[in-house]
């Protein structure tokens, strides 16, 4: 796969024209909850280079009854036509506080790995794309399954107009999650196909 940078828009054509499903918008923050988990992921003003592309970088930390439990720093692009690309991510996993891993964490560039696709420009039912490609670290997948799906969280609901993706990986076959999209919002929905349970979107926190 080659990348060439000129094909990928600044931090201010990312702002000026972004993907209506998976919208970088710096100073955002979305919070998400499943049971006793709380998941903050903001869009961060800071940005990097990856493989001479300017990425976006994406702070994620999951807590339980207020602990930390991850903390994730992830490496997002768009492109001209709109798709949004993930370049990789340093993901730390902590118990009772401590640092215990680093499992998952992968550049593109480095050892083979290569960028994905996270969510299409214009995505239609069948498309299946690799999100990430670390051999052996970060193989997830995405599939469209429906573009008229209907959900409602806590903060923001769709009726027949959401995307819907699963979620798999090779590395982790029982592992499959269904994830819906809001136009105009971005992910307001993940649910584990295994046990069913919903991690929904309780507040949109920025611009």
């Amino acid at each position: 796969m080659s990348i060439d940078p000129r094909n990928f828009l600044d931090k201010a054509g990312i702002i000026a024209q972004p993907n209506p499903f998976f919208p970088l918008i710096p100073g955002r923050t979305y919070v998400y909850r499943n049971g006793a988990e709380t998941v903050r992921t903001t869009i961060t003003n800071q940005t990097k280079q990856i493989l001479g592309v300017t990425v976006i970088v994406v702070n994620d930390v999951s807590t339980v009854n207020g602990l930390p439990t991850e903390d994730t720093e992830d490496w997002f692009a768009q492109d001209t036509q709109g798709n949004v690309w993930y370049f990789g991510e340093i993901s730390r996993q902590f118990e009772n506080g401590e640092l215990v891993g680093i499992y998952g964490s992968w550049k593109a560039g480095v050892d083979g790995a290569l960028p994905g696709i996270v969510m299409k420009a214009t995505p239609q039912v069948g498309d299946v794309y690799r999100q990430e490609f670390a051999l052996g670290e970060a193989e997830d997948m995405g599939a469209v399954l429906n573009r008229n799906g209907s959900a409602t969280t806590p903060k923001a609901s769709c009726n027949a107009t959401c995307l819907v993706t699963k979620d798999f990986s090779p590395l982790e076959p029982d592992a499959i999650e269904n994830k819906y999209f809001a136009p105009g919002v971005g992910l307001i929905l993940t649910v584990d196909m295994t046990t069913n349970a919903r991690e929904e979107l309780i507040d949109i926190e920025g611009p």
